[in-house]
């Protein structure tokens, strides 16, 4: 029987990633069942750096190239899995997953948003919204981690954007 307990946690990476109104990119999962929500996030290859990983998943979930890096969360964060998928997601291989997440600000237009990148694609929906809003959401297992992350993460793009804000377009 393995113990859980003992397993290690799966290094990845969370993007908040802002538009200049200060709404949220969030996102529907297209392999969970029930509408669940989240923000980009995900693992950390091999000797990547945290940031690096951010960017090439960002690209890869969403085809985004063109944001700002705005702040980095000091702290990594971490969850388990709920018990029915332990031994099932990530191969059995972890326990959940440490989180390090990074605020971005959008440049580009939404219409370069593309979720079929890559096969599989794990978007099939997406939108912007008040970073507030996402907790009205199914956000699945990750409920909690989310209404404890979201007003640190929204405090940080508030703190760091200021500068952002002024080279808006008109």
């Amino acid at each position: 029987m393995v113990d859980y307990a003992d397993l290690p946690y799966r290094r990845n990476v969370g993007i908040a990633l802002f538009n200049r109104k200060g709404e949220l990119f969030v996102a529907q999962r297209s392999d969970l069942p029930g509408s669940v929500w989240q923000c980009p996030q995900g693992g950390i290859d091999k000797d990547e750096d945290p940031q690096t990983a951010a960017l090439r998943e960002l690209w890869e979930e969403t085809g985004c190239n063109k944001a700002t890096l705005l702040a980095e969360k000091t702290e990594w964060i971490s969850y388990d899995l709920p018990r029915e998928l332990l031994g099932k997601a990530f191969k059995g291989r972890y326990r959940g997953q440490t989180q390090k997440w990074f605020v971005f600000g959008f440049d580009g237009d939404d219409t370069e948003i593309k979720l079929d990148l890559h096969e599989p694609a794990e978007f099939n929906a997406w939108e912007w919204l008040p970073p507030q809003e996402l907790l009205q959401r199914n956000l699945g297992f990750k409920a909690e981690l989310y209404a404890a992350l979201l007003p640190e993460l929204e405090a940080l793009f508030q703190a760091a954007s200021n500068n952002w804000l002024r080279t808006s377009r008109a």
